[in-house]
């Protein structure tokens, strides 16, 4: 197929990268201890592909977003389809099992698995064709989903399937799993959409799958009967025949009417499109998980964008009440019904991130939640769909004793609330109370967790209210519970019981629960997956599912595609056990080989936060779009070592055993932790809220203690005493770094990068200035009292920041005073020195409290320092004391915002627009907002990005060894901030503005928000 003129590929999605360009080429990641030499060594011959056999890779692909562990024996990333094809044929020849893999995102084990995994993500991601007018689109099997649909937005397409990782899942997976999302009401799943497929078979042979018309295919299969030329895919068009042929009506009579089904191997479709004289066989692979062929390309067909969507929100007294009224509802024409039920709206309730939006939205006496979502052509026709639907509900909110009609059913229906929703915001906001489940759920820390096996049964629409209470009563009679939410509209619910695989109990727990389900599900005419596939987690199911005549029909037409049994052995009709290969099985056992310095509230501790990642692969931002911070090393190297995931997995398997080395050896620093630039990104971007900074914290500060640490790490830990030597000492001190050959002797003493500019120190300090000048709000005449905290950098190096912000809040009536204490202790905790951070948190916490509790507000204008105290110092110490500087501590702009200090200053800005660049410890505690805020109301246009971490973090950006890629991260910034249409760039972090400051060789850092209030001050 010809790429249409003007088609486009998502940037960063082609197949051939320059390394001179491409940030990854400076970065290996391979470390010794490699499995079969022999293996590698022949696989690097034949691919120009990455070959990676070394314990840590194969540690890394040992789990994905499921319960299950199982290290593969190698991991290769290859560049092109001779690639794939060379390493199947050689794998093949040896008898070694392959498993192709994209995201790793899959829920129910089906990319773990002993084989030579293929990764796609990293080389095979290329959008090949486009035709808009043909509506398809020919693709990689790496590219993300999310890609995809960024790249024919301009042309008002989209692939339709929409699992909810589409940011992070590929189009191979979801081929793989024939997945679909919320709007499968709408669309159906993956296979409605495969035109074709070029794939790599099970012998090496490159072939193309498409619709074929049956004649054809009876030719194909009579090709040598005795497996000669013919071979495999004259076996594949045999027994697609004999199905066709003599297996249809045992087919039709197994497999469910259901919307939703993706167990087994897809032969309902196959008969279905027989009864029109051909089939696709491309369309066959979907939901094989892997077992048939290896995807390299695919056309697959695209659906347009609708114009707009109108939301209702429907509250009712039980879940089972809620699903009586789902089928009523489905005759409105619903894009999407999805369901919360009591468990997670209690849950809601009690986080700080939802229990507003709960609380405000749903009435008490709510006990479930329908989400009904309607595309329309026009604002006014999605308004009459939604009336339409609320005129037979809930009109004037009735109470239990006024019930209201379902539709069609005579039955009366009790909702205890109704809203609708049109705009953009307050659609999004109903989408996020749905989408609250996921990491509600995932967040528990303790042994028991919410884990999936059976969390995506499925069965007709019309069956959810028995169906559902048969579910409770198969978990009452386990003794446990679970949450029900998700797709109520095609019948799929999102069901994780709460297991402690830790113990042998809970291991039966599970499969009991799992057979009793399989039970629930087969007698309601259901699946036991809608949407995650088989895997690890039902494989086993089955064949009580479907029955033996059928399960041996999978297992025939596995033969005939896989011969060997070399393609993801043991998935979809094979001998897997659930309970096998489990992450967490009663032999687990978890040794730290240190004590926690840090203080960890929730359940089990430091353990419990070292085992909560469940590897939904959440991290796994792309490198050129924007949404949160985390993980900015991956998205600048794409190096699954450098996610969340890849972090939290393998800091767990070496405190596990998994690994050979301890947390704090070198080599463990140097290849997990040590490109983690403690940006605090995953603890609010993860669904899990995995704090990796945190735990990165403890390690460093257990290696220094173990081992020492270098006299680079002790001076960037203790940077305020050479700023206050810098200050004492300017200008001299500045001369000095701007002598010939300064920048390389720091390189080479201190690790310092030539290439970057140390800061240049200011004779007179902020604190120097304050002091001269003294506070100009007297006391009797203030609205609030501040301290404005003197952090070392804005004290040394930029006071103009400092005094722009006593300014403005002295401008706003606070009178201000700058206290003689700090440093915070944000230096010595970035570089481990936790003994050291605490020290210096006591001395700060003893000098401020008195003032405190005498009424004064603590005001910090360095983003960083202000996070240290409001949250690091909760960590470091205990007590009513600290938590009373953590409450009365603000970043300055949030402090003007909270309190409306702003409103009565007669502001007069430039005529100017800002692009705004948060700092990302303000981000991780949802506190960057403020600043837009005020910046707005005192007249400035602002954009603010949606920007990860600059790249500087710190010491980072100044570290030799990372100096290439603290400028790759930061390359990502620049390209948001060509994009803008601001005037000025802003941006309230020190470290931030010196890298915005550096690039292209700038010696011009950008102003501080707070710069911009001085300015917009009445003169």
């Amino acid at each position: 197929m010809a790429t249409e003129e003007g088609a486009s590929s998502p940037p960063g999605t082609g197949t051939d990268r320059d390394p001179a360009t491409d940030p990854r080429a400076d970065y290996d990641y391979v470390s010794g201890d490699v499995e079969r030499p022999d293996l590698v060594a022949a696989l690097n011959r034949r691919l120009d592909g990455e070959v990676r056999f070394d314990t840590y890779t194969r540690q890394l692909y040992a789990t994905d977003a499921s319960a299950y562990e199982v290290t593969p024996i190698g991991v290769v990333f290859p560049r092109h389809t001779e690639d794939v094809a060379s390493a199947v044929s050689y794998c093949a020849d040896h008898g070694i099992p392959v498993l192709p893999r994209g995201g790793g995102t899959s829920l129910a084990g089906q990319t773990v698995n002993e084989a030579v995994v293929l990764d796609f993500t990293k080389h095979m991601d290329g959008l090949v064709a486009f035709d808009a007018g043909a509506r398809t689109a020919r693709t990689q099997p790496g590219l993300r989903l999310g890609d995809l649909n960024r790249a024919l937005a301009d042309d008002g397409l989209k692939f339709a399937p929409d699992p909810a990782w589409g940011d992070k899942s590929v189009v191979g997976g979801a081929i793989g799993n024939n997945s679909t999302g919320s709007h499968s009401l709408k669309y159906g799943k993956t296979d409605a959409y495969i035109e074709s497929c070029e794939v790599v078979l099970a012998d090496g042979t490159v072939t193309e799958f498409g619709e074929v018309p049956l004649e054809e295919l009876r030719e194909w299969a009579g090709r040598d009967e005795d497996g000669g030329a013919g071979g495999i895919e004259a076996a594949i068009a045999r027994e697609v025949v004999r199905i066709v042929d003599e297996e249809r009506g045992t087919v039709r009579e197994a497999f469910p009417d259901l919307k939703r089904n993706v167990s087994g191997y897809n032969l309902d479709r196959l008969v279905e499109e027989a009864s029109d004289g051909s089939v696709n066989l491309a369309r066959l692979l979907a939901g094989s998980e892997g077992t048939f062929a290896v995807v390299t390309e695919a056309t697959v067909s695209l659906e347009p964008v609708p114009e707009t969507k109108s939301v209702a929100l429907l509250g009712y007294p039980d879940l089972v009440t809620a699903m009586e009224d789902v089928s009523p509802i489905l005759e409105h024409g619903p894009s999407a019904v999805e369901v919360m039920d009591d468990v997670l709206l209690d849950l809601a309730r009690e986080t700080s991130e939802f229990g507003p939006l709960v609380r405000e939205t749903v009435p008490e006496g709510t006990d479930a939640v329908l989400l009904v979502e309607f595309y329309a052509a026009s604002d006014d026709e999605g308004r009459e769909k939604v009336a339409g639907l609320l005129a037979d509900r809930a009109p004037d909110v009735p109470t239990e004793a006024e019930p209201v009609d379902a539709v069609g059913t005579g039955d009366p229906v009790r909702t205890t609330f109704a809203a609708e929703a049109h705009d953009d915001d307050e659609r999004a906001r109903f989408w996020k109370l749905r989408k609250s489940g996921n990491p509600i759920l995932l967040s528990r820390t303790s042994d028991a967790k919410h884990i999936s096996f059976i969390e995506d049964t499925a069965v007709p629409p019309e069956n959810l209210p028995e169906y559902v209470q048969g579910f409770q009563e198969v978990l009452e009679a386990n003794g446990t519970y679970a949450s029900f939410y998700a797709h109520a509209g095609p019948g799929c619910l999102h069901v994780r019981p709460l297991v402690s695989t830790k113990t042998l109990d809970g291991v039966e727990q599970m499969e009991s629960i799992a057979d009793g389900v399989t039970d629930l599900v087969a007698k309601h005419g259901g699946s036991v997956s809608g949407e995650h596939g088989d895997g690890r987690a039902r494989t086993q199911w089955n064949r009580k599912l479907y029955g033996d005549d059928v399960f041996e029909l999978f297992r025939d037409l596995k033969r005939a595609f896989d011969p060997q049994g070399i393609l993801n052995p043991g998935q979809v009709c094979g001998d897997i056990s659930m309970t096998e290969n489990l992450r967490f099985d009663p032999e687990y056992e978890f040794e730290a080989g240190f004590e926690p310095a840090l203080n960890w509230e929730n359940d089990n501790g430091m353990q419990g936060m070292v085992e909560l990642c469940h590897g939904c692969g959440g991290c796994r931002g792309p490198q050129h779009t924007t949404g949160g911070v985390m993980c900015p090393t991956y998205r600048a190297a794409e190096e699954e070592v450098q996610t969340t995931r890849g972090r939290a997995n393998m800091l767990r398997q070496a405190m596990s055993g998994d690994l050979p080395d301890d947390p704090t050896d070198p080599e463990f620093l140097s290849e997990v932790m040590d490109l983690c630039i403690g940006c605090k990104g995953c603890a609010n971007d993860c669904p899990s809220e995995v704090d990796m900074a945190k735990l990165k914290a403890e390690v460093q500060h257990a290696a220094h203690e173990r081992s020492g640490a270098s006299l680079r790490d002790r001076v960037f830990a203790n940077v305020h005493l050479l700023s206050r030597a810098g200050s004492a000492l300017a200008p001299l001190s500045n001369w000095v770094q701007d002598l010939p050959g300064s920048g390389w002797l720091a390189e080479r003493t201190l690790g310092v990068a030539a290439e970057r500019d140390l800061p240049e120190f200011r004779r007179e300090t902020f604190r120097d200035w304050f002091g001269a000048r003294g506070s100009r709000v007297s006391e009797r005449a203030a609205t609030r009292k501040a301290l404005v905290f003197a952090d070392t950098y804005n004290d040394h190096t930029t006071p103009e920041v400092a005094r722009a912000a006593v300014e403005v809040l002295e401008a706003a009536g606070v009178r201000v005073e700058v206290p003689d204490t700090g440093p915070s202790g944000r230096a010595a905790h970035s570089m481990g020195f936790l003994d050291v951070a605490r020290e210096r948190a006591g001395r700060v916490v003893e000098d401020l409290l008195p003032r405190v509790r005498d009424g004064w507000d603590v005001v910090v204008v360095e983003p960083s320092d202000a996070v240290m105290l409001q949250k690091d110092y909760l960590d470091l110490l205990s007590g009513r004391e600290v938590e009373t500087i953590s409450e009365y501590s603000y970043g300055v702009c949030e402090y003007l915002d909270r309190h409306g200090l702003d409103a009565e200053v007669e502001w007069s800005p430039p005529a100017e627009s800002l692009t705004y660049h948060g700092h990302c410890h303000q981000k991780a505690t949802k506190k960057d907002h403020h600043a837009v805020g005020v910046l707005r109301r005192a007249g400035y246009e602002v954009d603010p990005l949606d920007s990860t971490c600059c790249g500087m973090a710190g010491s980072f950006g100044y570290e030799a060894e990372h100096y290439s890629m603290s400028r790759a991260v930061a390359s990502l910034l620049f390209e948001q901030v060509d994009a803008s249409d601001g005037d000025v760039v802003v941006a309230p972090g020190a470290s931030c503005r010196t890298q915005l400051g550096d690039r292209d060789g700038r010696s011009e850092k950008p102003p501080h928000p707070v710069e911009k209030l001085a300015e917009a001050l009445p003169r």
